[in-house]
């Protein structure tokens, strides 16, 4: 989508602190951290959220999910927190599905 920041992030347009890439997902530092590590973990093709998977995107949301820990790991966190929000009120503010991977001493509360 030609309007959406994660797609320009991954289409180089936006630059990024980037953690990890493969061939469908890119994690990068949040640019207004939460935590003292705080990342963005998202499929490089464009998804809104969570409503709107299919089937067909099983396959990408399994290596999305196996691939947390592994960037959470190269990031030196034993434990970490995951969140994700779907839509305007489930607190969505960029509508290209992504993961937040949260951790380290300053972890704030939930």
């Amino acid at each position: 989508m030609s309007d959406c920041l994660f797609c320009k992030i991954v289409a180089g347009e936006i630059p990024a602190r980037v953690a990890y890439e493969d061939d469908q997902l890119l994690a990068f530092h949040d640019i207004n951290p939460k935590a003292d590590t705080h990342l963005l973990v998202i499929p490089k093709r464009h998804i809104d959220n969570l409503n709107h998977l299919t089937e067909a995107d099983a396959a990408l949301m399994g290596q999305l999910l196996l691939k947390l820990p592994v960037i959470a790991r190269q990031q030196q966190l034993n434990g970490f927190r995951t969140i994700t929000n779907t839509g305007v009120e489930g607190g969505q503010d960029v509508f290209h599905m992504h993961f937040h991977i949260l951790g380290g001493a300053n972890l704030p509360g939930f």
